[in-house]
């Protein structure tokens, strides 16, 4: 019921989808979207070439001057790959780790031994200075795909982590568990 009703969710919502779920071993899943600011840049920006380009050919200026055209196609491709590849931010967590995926190349793998806690918190721009993959005033590395809700990780070896979530509270209690039995089955 849950699996049919992610795919159904995905279909009708596409990019501005909010999902999380368990499966059937305790695992948590989700997916945080690009937020409202991020999205509104890249659409002004995308407008403004698209602009750009439809006058430059109204006024011919772009026949004229083909270098224009390919220099401002080329600009807008690149802002919407790059849009595409952070889009945002698929996290998972296993019983023995924790997995954070944002775009293709930033790949975070945290063993959960070496969580020492962890806590809600919010990534705001005072302390980010934007989002997307940034190194926080505090020294820690943050995934941020908008300002608000995150969950901040402290490690043993390292330097903190930090990553936006729609659920902060709820991954938490999860690593919580997670650790507190991996405690009690190193212990027994």
């Amino acid at each position: 019921m849950q699996e049919s009703y992610s795919k159904t969710a995905r279909l009708i919502l596409g990019i501005f989808l909010i999902e999380c779920s368990r499966d059937e071993n305790g695992l948590y899943s989700e997916w945080v979207p690009a937020g409202k600011f991020v999205k509104t840049i890249v659409g002004s920006v995308s407008l403004l070439f698209l602009s750009v380009l439809a006058i430059s050919t109204w006024v011919d200026f772009s026949i004229q001057n083909p270098a224009f055209v390919v220099i401002i196609v080329f600009s807008l491709a690149f802002l919407l790959i790059i849009y595409g590849n952070y889009r945002g931010i698929q996290i998972r967590i296993t019983s023995t780790e924790l997995i954070i995926r944002y775009g293709f190349l930033n790949v975070k793998h945290i063993d959960m031994s070496n969580v020492i806690s962890c806590e809600p918190t919010t990534a705001d721009f005072g302390k980010y200075w934007g989002v997307g993959v940034r190194y926080g005033t505090d020294n820690s590395l943050a995934y941020t795909a908008s300002f608000g809700n995150a969950v901040k990780i402290v490690l043993k070896k390292g330097r903190s982590f930090v990553f936006s979530s729609h659920n902060p509270q709820e991954i938490c209690n999860i690593i919580n568990q997670v650790k507190t039995k991996s405690c009690l089955d190193n212990n027994s």
